[in-house]
């Protein structure tokens, strides 16, 4: 599996970029939110990757956030009918933020609005994903104009990361809080590694 991509930025397009590491270029296909966040052609840049294995091809999609890719897989592994295409389009269309919101309350109109998805593909996506991002996402939906304390936001996107790996929510809501009572102050990605810890 290959995690994420750090190398010299060649191209880019609002769809995809390629990137040059150790004289080898990889075409990455990536959302909107991330191509916002690129440098120009020429710098160095570092992109969280998730691999689709095809029969005719292995194709590589790239992340500016692990929130984007945790959005991605939780789309494309959990939602009947979604692909990736779809799933970028999802990530394109709407911040992973308000989706989030969007999705706990049951915000049909508004997803249906993104560019791709029509109403029944909307009301898939609330129904398959609403008890998945509950937690993760109660904070946002109970007032997005209003930041979490960074070590609440961190905890909820371990869980959502955990969630997208295919664990309960009550499952990986209990290994966070475990986690998360040792050590208030701690990362989303050291969460998630100490979290596994106690799952595996």
């Amino acid at each position: 599996m290959i995690t994420y991509l750090e190398g010299v930025l060649r191209e880019s397009l609002p769809t995809q970029a390629v990137i040059e590491v150790h004289g080898v270029g990889y075409e990455v296909f990536i959302p909107l939110s991330s191509y916002d966040r690129l440098p120009p052609p020429g710098q160095t840049v570092r992109l969280l990757t998730h691999l689709v294995v095809r029969e005719d091809a292995h194709i590589l999609f790239g992340f500016a956030s692990a929130e984007e890719r945790d959005l991605f897989r939780l789309l494309v592994n959990r939602v009947s009918g979604v692909g990736p295409k779809l799933a970028l389009a999802v990530l394109s269309g709407m911040d992973v933020r308000r989706f989030k919101a969007a999705v706990v309350d049951s915000d049909i109109a508004a997803i249906a609005k993104i560019s791709g998805l029509g109403k029944k593909t909307a009301e898939r996506i609330v129904l398959e994903l609403k008890d998945k991002l509950g937690v993760a996402a109660a904070w946002e939906a109970a007032d997005a104009s209003r930041e979490p304390a960074a070590g609440t936001r961190a905890a909820n996107d371990a869980i959502l990361a955990l969630i997208a790996l295919g664990y309960k929510q009550a499952v990986a809501a209990k290994a966070v809080r475990e986690v998360a009572k040792g050590d208030a102050a701690a990362g989303t990605e050291l969460i998630v590694r100490e979290a596994l810890k106690l799952l595996l």
